[in-house]
């Protein structure tokens, strides 16, 4: 199994991927960036020097430190605390758990809408195939944060004391439908593919030996269409982020007991005129490193995978 998994590697490693990985400087960066991130956030509770969201750890005393370089703060809070006491480096990698969690989620829920719904409109065509994009094209009528927050902002007042899983599946929810960053470009972009490979031979053939439509659609057609697919959820993936912390920020998002970057960033803002900029600029920071590393991602991979510029 290891060796498996080594020549795996290897094969993957020396491959022309590969290869364009290892010779670009900014891919590797981004990668690096992005790995520390999320490695941060999955191990937040082995690696955060702090519990910041346990009650009986916090100490009001400690509210409001600078961070430990400049005069008045502690080493013991490296990046300092907020209004409760709350070590902001701890927090950061708390809060960038859930924005990730989020944004994730949002994407796969994007990408099984998008990609059923475009498969199914580029390969029957006619009445559906104009159906389902005049749904897209109302959708995309609407700024996508105000769908998602219509959507957000229902769910909350429909469900007042719901618990944390019915919250982040509204949340999930309002941003996979939304039209700018949600299920619309899956669709749009594997309904382009496919009409173009539903015309070629290899379908053609398997519709003659009489294969079935759904087959050919999830054997032969998907496999061929994946690769726009996969650049864009790449790139997807840091506007998901960034739509669930404009959310939380606003107030219909994560949480206050389950604080994503978005509500640390909106904590933070209310003392950002009194001086305590830390509270604020270090979840933004983060927001930014973890929503630019991905989009560069997103970039070397679309680059990688266009045959036209190897």
């Amino acid at each position: 199994m290891t060796g498996g998994t080594d020549n795996w590697f290897q094969r993957a490693w020396h491959s022309d991927i590969g290869h364009s990985f290892r010779t670009s400087p900014v891919a590797v960066a981004a990668a690096l960036v992005a790995f520390a991130c999320v490695f941060s956030a999955i191990f937040a509770n082995i690696v955060a020097p702090h519990e910041p969201f346990n009650l009986a750890t916090l100490e009001l005393g400690d509210s409001f430190l600078p961070p430990a370089w400049v005069e008045g703060g502690s080493a013991k809070y490296l990046l300092g605390t907020d209004d409760q006491g709350r070590d902001i480096l701890s927090a950061l990698m708390y809060g960038a758990r859930i924005s990730l969690l989020v944004g994730i989620a949002s994407v796969v829920l994007s990408v099984l809408i998008g990609v059923s719904l475009g498969l199914l409109a580029g390969f029957v065509g006619g009445k559906v195939d104009a159906f389902i994009m005049r749904v897209c094209d109302v959708i995309l009528s609407f700024p996508a944060i105000l769908v998602a927050l219509l959507i957000a902002g229902v769910g909350r007042a429909m469900f007042p004391n719901a618990s944390e899983i019915v919250v982040f599946g509204v949340l999930i929810l309002s941003i996979s439908l939304a039209g700018g960053g949600g299920w619309v470009q899956y669709a749009r972009t594997v309904r382009g593919s496919t009409l173009v490979e539903r015309s070629r031979e290899y379908v053609q053939a398997a519709r003659v030996t009489g294969v079935a439509p759904l087959r050919i659609m999830r054997s032969h057609v998907l496999p061929n269409i994946l690769g726009p697919v996969m650049v864009l959820a790449t790139i997807q993936v840091a506007t998901a982020i960034i739509t669930e912390a404009t959310l939380s920020f606003l107030g219909v998002g994560a949480p206050p007991n389950s604080p994503s970057l978005g509500t640390l960033i909106q904590v933070g803002n209310k003392f950002l005129f009194s001086g305590n900029w830390w509270i604020t600029v270090f979840p933004g920071t983060m927001l930014v490193l973890i929503a630019l590393s991905v989009n560069l991602l997103g970039d070397w991979l679309r680059d990688a995978l266009n045959p036209r510029l190897r």
